[in-house]
């Protein structure tokens, strides 16, 4: 009796134990690790958010100015998320983050808890005791989706946040006989300098709330953010600072100045609250003092705070404040965030080891982290012309870093978020309408136009959501949008490209990437027309659309920048990023930017042998570091050869043997860069992480393929390094794809199925995925040099067009 209750009981324990693993199998945001990119180049942040949320309530850990003796700071550059892993000082706790960019702005509202005396100046690193800043390390530091927890050791203060879209929501648990005091900093940001607060207020609306908002001019140049700010207790003192006084002081100042006002503004705005010990002492009454009971002093529950943000008004905020953060039940906002990024994560299940997971979902995670939602929970918006807008019908986003995300972020929306997609593009289209030059967003967040980078990607966004079928995108109005972005004289050379068929150089800098990024876009363009009964639009943009053979240069077999005289440019440093007219990249890179014609690339060099060679050349050709010196988005861990993953002009280029027949290089390349540059640790990528894409480039590769031509429907197939994936589709339809014989030497397809039947193309398609099926890679160790070799399977080329 007592071996078969033994056995029972083993029997319900590993059910259970199964039951407890299946559950934690099912939870994705157990493999993500918020800290990866952290440190030196990826350029993410830990802190709190929830996909595709506006507020990112993340940890600053510096105060490196933008400028220093009147030039640009150059450490400044490692602070573009507010965090870097290996500094041991917090400054506090700011709403609003980039993930992953390559320069900055926003920081707003920087929040910190402290005790003792106020300091209203954060300190430096060295002696952070001459301000409010704290020492931590990262022993007592957590950070999971949704959650962010550290110990400051300066103040004995464990601070914890997490988010809602619109709403930070902070706790934080003192000592407890301190005086709780809160820091408001309104002067702090991120790409900080002393002229870029324009404007900021402060308002004291009752004893628990206050509003304001601040104007800056940095990245954007006029951004307006307005806050409410709840406490979940009574202020019991406050003070509002004013550090930089204007010089017309007006007669507001006969109000006395040394005692605390309920309201302030300026461009230096700071603030102090305080509130009572959350050690309560009990009252002792006579019953106490007859029993010679000791009472029990009664300890206050953690202080909280929720910080709710809107783009239109303080009114804006407030609402947004009751509609998503309406109790004061922490635990109960952190199960939800959580609860949000499980859902998300969950859109693609993997089966793979352990570091692949990590790597995997926490690309996922940096990947649905932008862009964000823009509007208030009442539909409102603040447009690229200033104005209040009503979002009708869709969900309005900003931060949109398209001449990095075109490539693979927005491609992989348009399988996983079709809904969001279709927001995004017509937020997109607002953005052309509201514009006063009349442009889709170039490089766009937070109602301005920061006009970084080149081309006019977002064409390539719509033109991949429509051929893909997206649906809620008005195709007349889009195609309208992006004509008129194309046409545009306002904007990078447009009108003599327009002219010419190429920008030259001695017309403005980075003129043979403009004129590759331009004839990509403009095909782009071409791939909607064909929607229409435009024949005279069509053959325009099909002539464009083959603009990239005007600075290929036959002698050096290299793009190359032209003269207004259409001269070449000499001389000509081809392994050079900076100064040849290419942008974050050198001629390699690009004479392997025309991602919509690799067969008529193929004519120009003289045949397909010749492009492999190039394709071989620049993945063994050392590329010294004088080369890439003055690039700050390029570092060695990002290269092999010559190519530069580590930044985005490339990468595609590990695909293209797929059209020169040898996809076995492809693949070889492939499993090399995600074995080599992707690491689940704070120096885990090997460049910036750019809003999503870097982490987009490995989610498509490590399931085996990726689009190299956004505007078509394929995908051009890889090596995967998982052992399954299912992506979970509308109508609950499945796609799979199961990997047979993985290992880490199996680098090498040897076939291919498509619902049970060999597939040979280099290429699957958009409807194969979203009318589900399943998809098997037959791995291997040695090269099938059959396979993928015959012109007939290769992906889409304009020269094969008839």
């Amino acid at each position: 009796m007592v071996h078969r209750f033994i056995k029972i009981l083993v029997l319900h324990f590993s059910l259970a134990i199964a039951i407890i693993s299946n559950c934690a199998a099912q939870d994705p945001t157990q493999y993500v690790n918020p800290f990866t990119g952290t440190q030196d180049m990826g350029h993410t942040f830990p802190g709190a958010t929830v996909p595709f949320g506006m507020v990112q309530l993340s940890p600053d850990t510096d105060t490196i100015p933008f400028y220093e003796n009147g030039e640009y700071n150059k450490e400044v550059y490692r602070y573009c998320a507010g965090y870097q892993y290996n500094d041991s000082t917090i400054v506090g706790f700011s709403h609003t983050h980039f993930n992953g960019t390559g320069h900055s702005d926003l920081g707003d509202f920087l929040v910190m808890p402290i005790t003792g005396k106020v300091h209203l100046n954060p300190g430096t690193s060295s002696e952070p005791e001459k301000g409010y800043r704290s020492r931590f390390s990262h022993e007592s530091e957590t950070a999971q989706p949704g959650y962010y927890s550290v110990y400051l050791a300066d103040y004995d203060v464990k601070a914890e946040h997490t988010a809602t879209a619109r709403v930070g929501i902070h706790q934080y648990t003192y000592p407890p006989n301190e005086n709780r005091k809160i820091v408001l900093d309104l002067f702090h940001g991120i790409y900080n300098y002393d002229d870029k607060v324009i404007w900021s207020t402060l308002q004291l609306i009752n004893d628990t709330l206050v509003v304001g908002y601040r104007q800056t001019q940095g990245w954007a140049r006029d951004r307006k953010v307005f806050f409410a700010m709840a406490f979940s207790e009574k202020i019991q003192a406050y003070g509002f600072v004013n550090e930089k006084p204007e010089k017309y002081r007006g007669f507001w100042y006969n109000l006395n100045q040394d005692e605390p006002l309920p309201a302030a503004s300026g461009k230096k705005l700071k603030a102090w609250f305080q509130f009572k010990p959350s050690l309560k002492m009990p009252t002792i009454n006579g019953n106490d003092l007859n029993s010679q009971r000791e009472p029990i002093p009664e300890i206050l529950p953690p202080l909280k705070i929720k910080v709710a943000l809107s783009a239109v008004s303080q009114e804006g905020a407030l609402k947004n404040l009751q509609h998503e953060a309406p109790h004061w039940d922490f635990e109960k906002y952190r199960a939800d965030a959580k609860n949000l990024w499980s859902a998300e994560l969950s859109k693609i299940t993997i089966e793979a080891g352990e570091k692949i997971m990590k790597n995997f979902y926490t690309g996922l995670y940096h990947a649905f982290m932008h862009p964000v939602i823009y509007q208030d929970i009442d539909g409102k918006y603040r447009g690229i012309d200033q104005g209040i807008h009503q979002a009708n019908g869709f969900t309005n986003y900003t931060i949109f870093s398209l001449w990095d995300t075109f490539r693979a972020l927005h491609p992989l929306f348009t399988i996983v978020q079709p809904d969001r997609t279709s927001d995004m593009i017509n937020s997109m289209l607002a953005h052309q309408e509201q514009s006063p030059y009349n442009l889709l967003p170039i490089w766009s967040h937070y109602s301005n136009e920061n006009w970084c980078m080149t081309g006019y990607h977002a064409t390539a966004v719509i033109a991949d959501a429509l051929v893909k079928n997206i649906i809620g995108i008005d195709t007349a109005k889009a195609l309208h949008a992006m004509k008129r972005t194309a046409w545009s004289p306002h904007y990078g050379q447009n009108k003599i490209y327009r002219i010419r068929g190429y920008v030259p150089f001695d017309d403005g800098a980075y003129s043979v990437t403009k004129t590759l990024e331009y004839s990509y876009n403009d095909w782009a363009i071409l791939q909607v027309a064909k929607m229409t009964e435009n024949n005279k639009l069509k053959r325009a943009l099909r002539l464009r659309a083959e603009n990239y053979r005007n600075v290929f240069d036959p002698e050096t077999n290299l793009m190359r920048p032209k003269m207004h005289d259409k001269t070449w440019r000499s001389p000509f440093d081809p392994l050079s990023t900076h100064g040849q007219g290419f942008i974050e990249g050198n001629a390699y890179t690009y004479t392997c930017f025309v991602p919509h014609d690799i067969q008529g690339l193929s004519h120009l060099l003289g045949g397909i042998q010749n492009l492999s060679d190039l394709l071989d050349t620049l993945f063994t050709l050392p590329l010294p570091y004088e080369n890439y010196s003055q690039s700050e988005d390029i570092e060695s861990v990002g290269v092999i050869g010559n190519y530069v993953h580590g930044n985005e002009p490339g990468h595609h280029i590990p695909y293209l043997y797929n059209y020169t027949g040898e996809p076995w290089k492809s693949q070889a390349k492939i499993r090399q860069i995600m074995q080599k540059m992707y690491h689940p640790t704070p120096e885990g990528l090997c460049g910036n992480d750019d809003c999503g894409q870097m982490s987009a480039w490995y989610i498509f590769s490590a399931m085996g393929f990726y689009p190299v031509t956004p505007g078509t429907d394929q995908y051009v197939l890889g090596s995967p390094n998982i052992q399954k994936a299912t992506i979970h589709l509308r109508d609950n339809k499945k796609f799979t794809i199961e990997v047979k014989n993985q290992s880490q030497e199996n680098i090498y397809v040897q076939r291919v199925l498509y619902n049970d039947k060999e597939w040979h193309q280099s290429f699957i398609t958009h409807e194969m995925l979203t009318q589900g099926g399943q998809i098997i890679f037959e791995m291997g160790n040695k090269i099938n040099s059959k396979r993928g070799a015959t012109p007939s399977g290769r992906p889409y080329s304009l020269s094969n067009e008839h």
